[in-house]
């Protein structure tokens, strides 16, 4: 969930299997309920094909139901997200705003004390792996 001042909370599960459930799996599966096919929803997210097909296949292998079920040969609308889907899309979002509502104290208090002179950095999106974590100046003595 991304703050009115541009912070932004990541909550992802990772389950003591090594299974994960992020944000990018759940706006892949928003976008094929939007969109009604793993290729239009790919495209709206700036997600290659591939890469979704493989996050679809896997969703569908992490749970005992399925979270999406497509109708090979209908085309522009072959893909429907299942109740269960549904209801993974709702877990995961009710968890983001729980966790933002508990959290909202203390990231203000973390956003206050910033300092002021760090440059600014871009961060990897959901689907990717951290890298390294930049190296910080070193602070004024003072």
């Amino acid at each position: 969930m991304t703050r009115k001042d541009g912070t932004r909370l990541f909550l992802r599960v990772d389950f003591a299997d090594g299974r994960r459930l992020g944000p990018g799996k759940i706006m892949l599966l928003e976008a094929i309920r939007e969109h009604r096919s793993i290729l239009s929803a790919a495209k709206a997210i700036g997600m290659s094909y591939r890469r979704a097909w493989l996050l679809v296949d896997e969703l569908d292998r992490m749970f005992e139901q399925r979270v999406i079920v497509t109708f090979p040969g209908r085309r522009g609308a072959g893909t429907e997200v299942t109740a269960f889907g549904e209801r993974v899309i709702a877990l995961y979002r009710a968890m983001e705003r729980q966790a933002a509502k508990a959290t909202g104290g203390a990231l203000d208090e973390l956003t206050m004390a910033l300092a002021a002179d760090f440059p600014q950095q871009q961060h990897a999106t959901p689907e990717e792996p951290d890298g390294p974590a930049p190296e910080r100046p070193a602070k004024k003595a003072g």
